[in-house]
């Protein structure tokens, strides 16, 4: 399994960004993809996360209403639109994905077996 991330930039804050994760190498069906950040001196947290079959949808309580998850199955590709970005929202961000979560794993990482390489968003002031 491969995830590519992309689409991170330096945007000011206001701002909208919308960051890919495109999947390779499984069929990603029973599959939920995820979004996690880091920021420097900080650990890694859980942002946004969707499962490939039947879409629901899961998200961290500061971006609830400012960003939103969503797939291309033709593609096998997993977006995160963020809206109305802050400067406290400047990290790398990291797609993942794994089979079988339940809803009560989807929020911690180290349930999560495969990582994209991250791609970094900066939001200025």
């Amino acid at each position: 399994v491969q995830l590519q991330a992309s689409g991170g930039g330096l945007v000011q804050a206001g701002g909208s960004l919308r960051i890919s994760c495109a999947a390779s190498g499984a069929s990603f069906r029973n599959y939920v993809m995820g979004w996690f950040r880091q920021a420097p001196g900080k650990e890694r947290e859980f942002v946004a996360a969707i499962r490939w079959s039947g879409g629901g949808t899961f998200y961290a309580d500061f971006v609830k209403g400012r960003s939103t998850i969503s797939r291309d199955n033709a593609k096998n590709t997993v977006y995160l639109q963020m809206n109305s970005l802050k400067p406290e929202d400047t990290a790398v961000y990291y797609c993942a994905g794994s089979s079988g979560l339940i809803a009560s794993t989807v929020r911690d990482p180290r349930h999560y077996v495969y990582w994209g390489q991250g791609t970094q968003v900066t939001v200025s002031s």
